[in-house]
């Protein structure tokens, strides 16, 4: 898979943790932020950043290319990286 892989996450959501355990265990290389560990001034832009795709700001947030995938859901993100 080319495309940038991004994962917005809390450090303490048990939701966020599976995720990253699925990517890993998929072998999958993403790029992860832990919005909650951030400084004041940078958690403000990302949430920012956020809200443009999820104005709820939930989390696990997936960026696969141009698929969103918000929250846990292990067979939409398999589908999103075509593993089977």
């Amino acid at each position: 898979m080319d495309d940038c892989i991004k994962l917005y996450a809390l450090s303490t959501c048990i939701h966020c943790k599976h995720t990253k355990e699925l990517l890993d265990k998929c072998g999958v290389v993403y790029d992860c932020t832990d919005v909650d560990t951030l400084d004041a001034d940078e958690r403000r832009r990302v949430v920012n950043e956020i809200k443009e795709s999820n104005p709820d700001c939930s989390f696990p947030m997936l960026v696969i290319g141009n698929k969103i995938i918000i929250g846990f859901k292990a067979d939409e993100i398999k589908e999103a990286l075509d593993l089977k």
